[in-house]
């Protein structure tokens, strides 16, 4: 019943926060780059960063996370770009709420969207991109 518990699972969940993690510095540096020295519009500038974070998400995850041997690996990186633009478009609309209505920080709201997308991209990326089961 709890199989999503299984030390697999955590295990998985695990490695996909620390490719995450790196994902994270790329998404930022990134971010902070088009922001703040080539003046490109915040949710731009935003949509660079999570983008090239997400493709080298993908091949670490590829490798180490998921150890996957799909030899498609054109399908496998367009269904990980698909979720990850949904992603994207689910963290441009937290950073959004919680940037106008909120009134937070703009780096912090994005820590907290980059939070909440993280659970959705893993479980996407689980049991679609890499064909994973509970």
């Amino acid at each position: 019943m709890f199989d999503f518990l299984s030390a697999s699972f955590i295990m998985k969940f695990l490695k996909f926060a620390a490719v995450g993690l790196s994902g994270l510095l790329i998404d930022y540096a990134f971010t902070y780059l088009f922001k703040e020295i080539f003046k490109v519009q915040k949710y731009v500038s935003n949509s660079i960063g999570f983008t090239i974070a997400a493709s080298s998400n993908y091949v670490l995850n590829r490798v180490w996370t998921f150890e996957s041997d799909n030899p498609d690996i054109a399908l496998e990186y367009t269904e990980f770009l698909i979720i990850s633009i949904i992603g994207l478009g689910l963290n441009n609309l937290i950073l959004w709420l919680i940037v106008s209505k909120i009134k937070i920080n703009f780096y912090l709201a994005k820590f907290f969207a980059i939070c909440v997308v993280t659970v959705w991209n893993f479980l996407a990326n689980f049991l679609i991109t890499f064909n994973q089961s509970f």
